[in-house]
Order: structure tokens, then C-alpha cells, then sequence
């Protein structure tokens, strides 16, 4: 027998009901808020991750799927979804679109080689905004009351917004300098990761999972103490906006996103839930101001946001949620002869014309063992089709749920099917 890859699964009937819901519910959101869905392809060149993410990420120093194709180009399968988006702005021009903002969303599989956990699979799917061309903080805010709003609709209420900055060139550089003078002396007791970062991005030093409880953490600087003026009322506007939304959060000094592109707003949004489990990150999203250039087109502020829909589902099911899901069949088709079965397939058809939902057995099974067919399907109706009922030009309808049966006209059974599932 040959099994799934480590790191990946099987998302079976009865589970993927559950996808289809938190999807459609994330595409009913997009449009509300006028997203329009871009999507690239699941390998780009290398270059757009390690100039997008940043090259002292672990997503590209650790956990990319590289590999050369036949003329010898290296490419990787996309751990993240920002950096396609930006590529694909860069290539087809949209900063020359009138419509500006370009507000986009994307959905699909990303691929990250790390240590599968619960929530944490190495395919996994994302959702994500991203709004590229504004930098207002009003459309921070939006983009952040999305992705709480999204939790939400789906009934989610262990939810606590973390709210930081990472401010601008500035600020980023004095605090930078900052970082660096702060934990050199403490340099040999960092891990092997954050002494190259102390060099390259200290900043992630403090996104450091090995270190997060050295002493030196606790007493490292602030960005917050090291924002410029105009840093620091982009923030205050930011916070604004939230407080006139009504939306709750708490400001986190410590917070930093782990891709290098990040800059002003950043923020994440947690589940407090009991038994979510030890790393309760839901999502996490920020400004990037840079990005764009760095992939060689034009200064263009943006922000986004994204989403694993595994740890979505995953708190949907710490917090007991059920979501409202009907998995029962509109109408099942017994039929008991061959003169029957013609016309079970010719009445399966016109119904499905008619947008109901319909299923029939097509095992030869009897009777009473297509009656437990229907039942396992949690059918509505089941429409019986005999020798009698032909010579009678009706079909025998019964209500499972009531057992009540009814003789229908073969030309009136589809006017009849669809007003009874109108109710």
C-alpha cells in the first residue's frame, strides 16, 4: 500500500463539507468588501521568495520546496501567497490600472518543509488579501476588521487582536541599531539562527522560538520607543479607526511578523480558545511598503492578510462549533423492475435539470436495501417507481422524515418535488 507524503492528507466526504463552507463563506466576504481573486501559479522562480520573504526568513533559509527543472531554472513550489501577488502585479502592470487600490484575494495550496503538527501541515491551504496602491491606515483597518469579521460570521468568540508597529525606514533603523548594541554581548549565548541575524535582520531576533526565554529578550528595546513622529501618528490613526469599528485589541511591543517585507502595521489574531493548543497564532498580516519595489516595480504601499484554513477548522472544533451544514439529499430514486429503471433514469435527469439534487442505485441492489441507501443519505423524499406506479403514470412519493406517501403525476412529480423543497 502507498501512503500519503508526511506532511500531507486526505480531505475526505464528510470533512470537505466543512472546507466548502469556510470557502464560500471567505469568497461571500471578499465580495462585501469588493476583493477581486487573482491567482498564480503553485512554483514560481526562486528569486520572488527569497527577494519577496527575505533571505534571513526561515521560510527561505529552511522550509522552501526548491528544485531545477530541465533547463536547469530553479524554482519553488510558493510557501506563501503575498510574494505571487506581488510578482503578478509587478509583470501585469496593475499599478497602471485605474482602479486603485488594487484590492485582491487569493486561495490554494502553499508548501513549507517544517515538522508536521496538528495545524501545521506541510501542503496546507491559505486565504489571503492583499490591497496594493493606499497608504491610508483606514485601509489597514478594513483589512483587519476582514479578518475578524471572517472569524466571526463563522461563530468563532476566543479571539484576542494583537496589534503592533514596526514603523517606518527610520524608526526601523534606530531601533535596529538599537537590537544590535543590545544583544552583542550576549551573541554566543543566542542560537546558531540568531547570531546571523544579529547581523543581517535583528529584528527576528525577537521571532526567535529557541530564544524566546533568554533573559535578553525581556529587556530588549522597543520599537515603539524608537518611531518617529510621523511613524507614531500613523500607528495612533490605525488604532483610531479600530476603536471607531468597535474592534478590540491589544498592543504587543514584541510582535513581529516573520517576513521580512513587514513594516508599519503588523498584527496578529489568536485563539484563546481551551485546547486550541500551544502556538494559538490563527493569522497575521501587515503593511509593506517596500515589497513591490523590491521585486523591481514601482514605490506602492500595501497590506494583507492571511489565513490557514487547517487552523481555522481547528478552532471552529476547539471552541465546539458546528457549522450548519446540510448533508442531507434532496430526493432518492427506487426503482423496481427494468421498465422502472428506464424511467428512474429518465425522471433522475429532468429533476437534476431543474437544479434538485437526486441520487438512484445502480448496484441492482432490492428493495429494502435501496430503501437503507436512501436512508444513509438522510434523504427528503424517495420517489418509488414500480410496474403498478408506471401503469399508473405516477411516481409514489414518500416523505422520510413524516413517512407520509403521495401518488404523483409523472408529468406534475417535478413542479410537485420543487415546490416541496421550497417548503
Amino acid at each position: 500500500m502507498i501512503n500519503l507524503p508526511r506532511g500531507t492528507q486526505d480531505i475526505l466526504p464528510g470533512e470537505s463539507e466543512k472546507w466548502q463552507y469556510v470557502e464560500q463563506k471567505f469568497f461571500e466576504l471578499c465580495h462585501r468588501y469588493n476583493y477581486k481573486e487573482i491567482r498564480t501559479p503553485m512554483f514560481e522562480h526562486t528569486e520572488v521568495f527569497q527577494r519577496g520573504v527575505g533571505d534571513t526568513t526561515d521560510i527561505v533559509q529552511k522550509e522552501m520546496y526548491t528544485f531545477k527543472d530541465r533547463a536547469d531554472r530553479q524554482l519553488t513550489l510558493r510557501p506563501e501567497g503575498t510574494a505571487s501577488v506581488a510578482r503578478a502585479y509587478v509583470q501585469n502592470k496593475l499599478h497602471g490600472s485605474a482602479q486603485q487600490p488594487q484590492k485582491l484575494f487569493y486561495h490554494g495550496p502553499m508548501f513549507r518543509y517544517e515538522r508536521p503538527q496538528q495545524g501545521r501541515m506541510r501542503q496546507f491551504v491559505q486565504f489571503g488579501i492583499e490591497a496594493l496602491g493606499s497608504a491610508d491606515p483606514a485601509i489597514d483597518a478594513e483589512v483587519i476588521d476582514f479578518a475578524m469579521t471572517l472569524y466571526q460570521s463563522l461563530g468563532l468568540k476566543s479571539l484576542r487582536l494583537v496589534l503592533n508597529t514596526l514603523g517606518d525606514q527610520e524608526s526601523r533603523q534606530a531601533h535596529r541599531d538599537a537590537l544590535i548594541k543590545h544583544f552583542t554581548p550576549y551573541k554566543d549565548e543566542l542560537c546558531s539562527d540568531c547570531q546571523v541575524r544579529l547581523e543581517k535582520n535583528p529584528l527576528r531576533i525577537l521571532d526567535c522560538k529557541k530564544d524566546r526565554d533568554h533573559s535578553a529578550m525581556k529587556t530588549a528595546p522597543k520599537i515603539l520607543d524608537y518611531l518617529t513622529e510621523e511613524a507614531q501618528h500613523y500607528f495612533d490613526q490605525v488604532k483610531h479607526y479600530l476603536d471607531v469599528m468597535g474592534i478590540d485589541y491589544v498592543i504587543d511591543a514584541n510582535l513581529v511578523r516573520g517576513l521580512d517585507y513587514y513594516n508599519h502595521t503588523a498584527f496578529e489574531i489568536m485563539s484563546d480558545a481551551e485546547g486550541f493548543g500551544a502556538i494559538t497564532t490563527l493569522s497575521g498580516g501587515g503593511r509593506f511598503n517596500g515589497l513591490i519595489e523590491e521585486l523591481d516595480g514601482p514605490s506602492t504601499p500595501g497590506i494583507g492578510f492571511a489565513l490557514s484554513v487547517e487552523r481555522l477548522l481547528m478552532a471552529l472544533a476547539a471552541e465546539g462549533i458546528s457549522l450548519p451544514i446540510d448533508q442531507s439529499l434532496d430526493c432518492y430514486i427506487v426503482a423496481l423492475g427494468d421498465a422502472a429503471e428506464l424511467k428512474a433514469v429518465e425522471l433522475t435527469k429532468s429533476l437534476r435539470d431543474i437544479d434538485v439534487q437526486v441520487d438512484k442505485d445502480y448496484l441492482g441492489k432490492k428493495m429494502k436495501a435501496q430503501f437503507k441507501a436512501a436512508d444513509r443519505e438522510n434523504t427528503k423524499f424517495v420517489l418509488i417507481i414500480g410496474d403498478q406506479e408506471l401503469e399508473d403514470q405516477v411516481v409514489l412519493v414518500k416523505e422520510m422524515k413524516t413517512g407520509k406517501q403521495e401518488a404523483v403525476s409523472f408529468d406534475q412529480i417535478s413542479k410537485y418535488i420543487k415546490d416541496r423543497l421550497r417548503g
